[in-house]
C-alpha cells in the first residue's frame, strides 16, 4: 500500500500545527515554507481538515490555522481515511461482494491481514505520538545534519541563531520530513 502526497503532506501539516500549538493561528505560508510544500496545495489540503473540525481557520492579518482538537485526540487512521479514503491494499478487501472469488481466495486473506495490521498501527497512533517522536528525532540529530534543516529559509551565516534554536529543542522552522 502506498499513500499519496495528500496523506503525507496533510499529516505533516497537522504535525507542524501540533509543534506550534499554543502560539495562536499559524499562517499557511509559514507552514508551506517550513515543510517545503506549495501554499496552493496546503490551501487545498486544509479544507477537509476544517470540515472535519480538526483544524480551524482565522481570517485577517493575524489569521492562519490552528488545531481545533488536542493532538492526543487525533488518530492517524482518521486523518488518512479523511484524505485518502479507504486504506485497503486492494479493492476486494473493502468490497468482497464485488469479486466472486473473494470467499475462496487465499491471496485476499493475506491482503486482509495487511489491511488489519496497517489500520491497527494508524488507529493506535495519535498526533501526540507523532509530536513526541518528532521531538525525539530532533534531539538525536547530529549538529552538522541539522544546520541545513534549521536554516530552512533563514540566513545560513547565522550560526548563533541555529545554536539557540538547537538548544531550545523545540524544532521550530525545521522540516518534518521530505517526500
Amino acid at each position: 500500500m502506498r499513500l499519496s502526497a495528500k496523506a503525507c503532506y496533510g499529516t505533516r501539516l497537522l504535525l507542524d500545527l501540533a509543534l506550534h500549538q499554543g502560539e495562536g493561528s499559524v499562517p499557511l505560508k509559514d507552514i508551506a515554507r517550513r515543510q517545503e510544500i506549495s501554499l496552493l496545495y496546503l490551501e487545498h489540503l486544509v479544507a477537509p481538515l476544517i470540515a472535519r473540525a480538526m483544524v480551524k481557520s482565522v481570517r485577517g492579518p493575524r489569521g492562519g490555522v490552528s488545531l481545533l482538537k488536542h493532538p492526543e485526540e487525533i488518530k492517524l487512521s482518521e486523518v488518512i481515511q479523511l484524505l485518502e479514503g479507504q486504506i485497503a491494499p486492494v479493492e476486494c478487501v473493502n468490497n468482497p461482494k464485488a469479486y466472486p472469488r473473494s470467499d475462496f481466495c487465499a491471496i485476499r486473506d493475506v491482503w486482509n491481514e495487511v489491511h488489519k495490521a496497517t489500520y491497527g498501527v494508524l488507529e493506535s497512533t495519535t498526533l501526540q505520538d507523532l509530536l513526541e517522536r518528532q521531538r525525539q528525532k530532533w534531539d538525536l540529530k547530529q549538529p552538522k545534519d541539522d544546520e541545513n534543516q534549521w536554516n530552512n529559509g533563514r540566513d545560513t551565516n547565522s550560526t548563533a541563531h541555529v545554536r539557540n534554536e538547537r538548544n531550545s529543542r523545540r524544532g521550530k522552522g525545521q522540516t518534518i520530513c521530505r517526500r
